[in-house]
């Protein structure tokens, strides 16, 4: 009785599917791995390093200029 339970638990999800909801499945799969290839990050923006710099001067803080 055991080893019967366990090798149910071992079933996944497309084992459940009708061959139709398999191939959707599928294609919606391969949809989200082609869009995240597509992605851009700029990692400076993200990390904070193209963030303007400022020094103290008369009248409070200057932003500097940096190219």
């Amino acid at each position: 009785m055991r080893e019967i339970h366990l090798e149910v638990m071992n079933m996944k999800v497309a084992d459940h599917l009708s061959r139709e909801q398999h191939k959707k499945l599928k294609r919606m799969k391969d949809y989200k791995k082609k869009r995240k290839r597509n992605e851009k990050v700029n990692w400076h923006d993200l990390m904070g390093m193209n963030r303007d710099t400022y020094k103290r001067g008369r009248g409070g803080a200057i932003r500097s200029n940096r190219k």
